[in-house]
C-alpha cells in the first residue's frame, strides 16, 4: 500500500466517526470538550454554525452519530452526544450579540417556499451576505414542520420561537399565512433565485374497505398532529389504533394518550425490530403503557351506520427469498379485529407538488419527484432549488439542514457568477496536543462509564398535560460526567516515520493491538497480518512509508480509541497526538480550491 495522505481533508474527518456520520458534520468532540469545561455559549456557537438548531435537535434529531460513536469499541452505549447538544442550548448565555450581523442587501433577491428547516438553513447563511431573503410559508409562524408536527411534550413552542428568531433576525422577510399557489407566478415576481423547502406534506392514505364510510373517525396522521399543534384538535376517542411504525406513529400514539386515550394501540405490519421508528422514540411509547402489535396488516375498518368500530387485521409472518429480500405473508391464523373509536393512520408521507406546473422548466421522475442535482440541489431549472424533504422525500431534520448548507453554496456561487459543480474544500487544522513529556492539553479515559439517564418527568404529571416536556435533559453534573465519556475521537494519533526507531513499545503498550509493524503488501493481505482482526474494510489503514529495516507502520482506524498511550510511550516522539479541527464550506466562506491541500 501507498504511505497514508493524512493532508487530504477527509482523511481524519472519517475517523471522527460521529461527525462523519452527522449530515451537517458538527464537530461533535469539540463542543463536548467545551460543555465539559462548562462553557456552554461556546459550544451553542459551534451547534449553531454547523447544525443550526442545537434546542431544536438537542431534543428531536435521529442522532445518526450516536451509532457511529467509538464508545461502541469499549461498551453497549454510546456517548449520549444529542442530548448534551441541548446541554449547551440550556445553559447558554444571551448568545444574540454574537451571531451575524444583518448585512446591506447586495441587490439580490431569494424567495423560500416552506418556512421548515431546509429554507431557515438557507436564509441563515444567505441573510449575512446581503441577500433579500424571503421565506414564504401557509402557517402563520417559521419552523414548518418542527412546529406543526412535532408534539410540544418533546419540543416547546419556546425552543422553536428562540432558534427561529435568531434566523429571522437575520433581516429574513418571513411571509407568514401565504401559501404558494403557482411556481410561475413566483418565477414571474423575478427573484434571482428561488429554494424550494416545502417537506412531504401529504400523509399517504390507506385505502380499504370502510375507509369513506368511517371517515369521520379515521384521520392522517401528520395532519391530526398538526391540528392538535395548533389548537384546532383537544380531544379523541378512549380507543384509539395508530397505524404505522414510523415516528410519525409514536407521536401520534403518545398525543392520543394526552387527549383522552385511555386504550391506545400501534399496531404495525412488520417486526418490533424493522420498525422505522427510532428505539428511544419506541421506549417512550411502551414506558407510556402504549402496546405495540407488530405483523398485522389492516384490511378492513369495521362501521355501523357510518360510526367506526375497530379495524380488522390480518397476521403475516416474513418469508425471505434466496437474496434475503422479505415478503410478508398470511400467518394462517385467523384475522383479528380490535375494537376502537378512532384510528389515525401514520404509514408514511408523501410529497405533493401541484402547484409547480408543467412548463416551466422543472422536470420529475417517474415517482413525481423534482429531478435534483445530489450535490448541488439544483433541479432542471437553473433557478430553482430543492432541498429537505421535497427534494429526495422524507427523512430528519438534520438532513435538511445540511441541504440548506449546501443549496445556499451553490445559490451564492451562481449569484457571483461562479461554477455551481466546484465544491471548495474545507478547511482544515491539525495542531499538536502535548503540553510536556507525557502530559496532554486534553483528557481521555476508556474505562467503562456506563451511559447516564436523562430525567423525565412524572408519567402521571406528563400524561396529563400536552404542552409539559417529557425529559428534562441534564443538569450540570449529570452533563459533565456524560461529556468525559467522550473519547476525543478529533485527536488523532500521528505517525512521523523518521523519527521512529522501531522498538515496537507503541505496538506493545496500545491497549486495543491497533498498530503493527509489518512488511508491505496489497490491502487485503495486510489486513490480514494485523495484530487484530480488520473486518471493516470501510475504515481506513494508516499506513507510514518505508521504515529503516523495510517495515511499515500500520494502525488500524478501526478499533483506535485516541488514548495516547503510543505517544506517551515512544522514547523518540515519533507519535503525536494532534487535534484535527474541520470548518466545512458554507455559503460566504473563504475556502482552500480543489487543487490545494487543506491540511
Amino acid at each position: 500500500m501507498k504511505p497514508t495522505d493524512i493532508a487530504a481533508p477527509d482523511y481524519f474527518h472519517k475517523v471522527v466517526d460521529c461527525q462523519w456520520a452527522c449530515p451537517a458534520h458538527t464537530p461533535v468532540p469539540e463542543y463536548i470538550r467545551l460543555i465539559a469545561q462548562g462553557r456552554y455559549s461556546d459550544a451553542y456557537m459551534i451547534n449553531w454554525k454547523s447544525n443550526v438548531f442545537p434546542g431544536i435537535l438537542g431534543r428531536t434529531c435521529d442522532r445518526p452519530c450516536e451509532p457511529a460513536c467509538r464508545r461502541g469499541r469499549v461498551e453497549d452505549n454510546p456517548v449520549a452526544i444529542c442530548r448534551l447538544k441541548r446541554v449547551a442550548a440550556d445553559f447558554k448565555d444571551d448568545i444574540r450579540q454574537r451571531l451575524p450581523r444583518p448585512s446591506p442587501r447586495n441587490g439580490k433577491r431569494v424567495a423560500l417556499v416552506g418556512g421548515g428547516p431546509a429554507s431557515l438553513s438557507v436564509a441563515r447563511d444567505l441573510a449575512p451576505l446581503g441577500y433579500h431573503c424571503t421565506v414564504f410559508d401557509a402557517d402563520p409562524e417559521a419552523g414548518g414542520m418542527m412546529r406543526s408536527q412535532i408534539p410540544k411534550f418533546r419540543l416547546p413552542n419556546s425552543v422553536i420561537d428562540e432558534e427561529t428568531g435568531y434566523i429571522l433576525g437575520l433581516g429574513v422577510d418571513f411571509k407568514g399565512g401565504h401559501r404558494i399557489e403557482s411556481m410561475k407566478s413566483l418565477l414571474a415576481e423575478k427573484f434571482d433565485a428561488i429554494f424550494v423547502g416545502s417537506g412531504a406534506p401529504r400523509g399517504r392514505e390507506l385505502d380499504i374497505p370502510g375507509r369513506k364510510e368511517a371517515a369521520a373517525n379515521i384521520h392522517i396522521g401528520i395532519e391530526w398532529l398538526a391540528n392538535v399543534s395548533f389548537g384546532h384538535v383537544d380531544k379523541i376517542g378512549k380507543r384509539v389504533i395508530v397505524l404505522g411504525g414510523g415516528n410519525t406513529a409514536m407521536d401520534c400514539c403518545r398525543t392520543a394518550r394526552r387527549l383522552g386515550g385511555e386504550k391506545v394501540t400501534v399496531v404495525v405490519r412488520s417486526g418490533f425490530e424493522e420498525m422505522k421508528a427510532s428505539p428511544w422514540e419506541k421506549e417512550d411509547a411502551l414506558h407510556e403503557d402504549i402496546p405495540i402489535l407488530n405483523y398485522m396488516v389492516p384490511v378492513a375498518f369495521k362501521h355501523v351506520a357510518g360510526k367506526l368500530i375497530g379495524v380488522t387485521f390480518q397476521h403475516v409472518k416474513p418469508e425471505y427469498d434466496a437474496k434475503g429480500r422479505r415478503n410478508l405473508v398470511p400467518s394462517g391464523d385467523p384475522d383479528q379485529t380490535i375494537p376502537c373509536d378512532d384510528v389515525l393512520v401514520a404509514v408514511g408521507q408523501e410529497n405533493a407538488f401541484p402547484w409547480i406546473e408543467q412548463d416551466c422548466g422543472i422536470e420529475f421522475d417517474k415517482w413525481h419527484m423534482p429531478k435534483v442535482d445530489p450535490t448541488t440541489f439544483v433541479s432542471t431549472n437553473p433557478k430553482v432549488f430543492f432541498g429537505g424533504d421535497a427534494a429526495f422525500g422524507p427523512k430528519n431534520i438534520i438532513w435538511a439542514v445540511a441541504h440548506g448548507h449546501d443549496a445556499a453554496l451553490s445559490i451564492h456561487k451562481m449569484l457571483s457568477g461562479e461554477d455551481i459543480t466546484e465544491r471548495p474544500l474545507p478547511e482544515v487544522q491539525i495542531s499538536s496536543q502535548k503540553m510536556g513529556i507525557h502530559e496532554w492539553s486534553y483528557d481521555n479515559d476508556i474505562s467503562n462509564d456506563k451511559r447516564f439517564k436523562v430525567p423525565h418527568r412524572d408519567k402521571v404529571i406528563a400524561l396529563k398535560d400536552i404542552r409539559a416536556e417529557v425529559e428534562l435533559g441534564y443538569d450540570v453534573k449529570l452533563a459533565l460526567g456524560e461529556a468525559e465519556r467522550c473519547l476525543n475521537c478529533d485527536v488523532q494519533t500521528v505517525f512521523s516515520t523518521s523519527l521512529c526507531i522501531e522498538c515496537d513499545a507503541c505496538a506493545d503498550i496500545c491497549p486495543m493491538d491497533c498498530i503493527t509493524f509489518t512488511d508491505n503488501g496489497e490491502e487485503d493481505d495486510l489486513r490480514q497480518r494485523l495484530k487484530a482482526p480488520s473486518p471493516r474494510p470501510d475504515q481506513d489503514l494508516y499506513v507510514s512509508s518505508d521504515l529503516k529495516t523495510g517495515r511499515v507502520m500500520v494502525k488500524d482506524e478501526d478499533v483506535c480509541l485516541h488514548c495516547g498511550l503510543c505517544a506517551e510511550r515512544c522514547p523518540t516522539g515519533a507519535w503525536d497526538m494532534q487535534k484535527y479541527f474541520i470548518d466545512m464550506t458554507h455559503a460566504g466562506s473563504t475556502c482552500p480550491t480543489k487543487s490545494r491541500s487543506a491540511a
